[in-house]
């Protein structure tokens, strides 16, 4: 945690860096200058967009895990066999995947299936599907809670 805010702050001050640099080249008087400076002006916008979204999407998978671990519906990888990076096996990984993905075809619908399935994927090394799939139970916790 200490780490992402000084993340954030590194940030935070190089945004504003840009935003000076930015605003000094959009009062030069000068039109290439002042292209240049809302080209510079957008960086700034755009990085703190990025950092809201994935700072948001990292609390919200970590709240995920909580609940996951809290409820013993996390996946068991402990046994699988790994490589010297320590990542799984691929047979392994794909193996897992198959298994949790015939749990998460009888039920959708439910935030716990959807986690577990975003993880094989991660596990199987399919990042964009396990952020897709990640989505979808981040949107399903939120409805179960609120229905609640």
């Amino acid at each position: 945690m200490a780490f992402l805010a000084v993340l954030v702050l590194i940030l935070a001050f190089y945004f504003i860096l840009l935003g000076r640099i930015a605003i000094s080249l959009m009062t030069s008087h000068s039109v290439p200058g002042v292209i240049i400076g809302v080209g510079v002006l957008i960086l700034p916008l755009v990085g703190v967009w990025v950092v809201y979204s994935s700072v948001r999407a990292a609390f919200a998978h970590q709240h995920l895990a909580r609940r996951a671990h809290d409820e013993d519906c996390e996946l068991d990888v402990s046994d699988l066999p790994r490589r010297a990076s320590g990542r799984i096996e691929r047979a392994a990984a794909d193996q897992l995947f198959e298994q949790v993905k015939t749990e998460w075809e009888a039920d959708p619908d439910n935030w716990r299936t959807s986690y577990r399935v975003a993880r094989a994927y991660d596990y199987a090394g399919d990042r964009s599907r396990a952020r897709e799939i990640m989505r979808r139970a981040v949107d399903l916790e939120k409805a179960e809670r609120a229905s609640k």
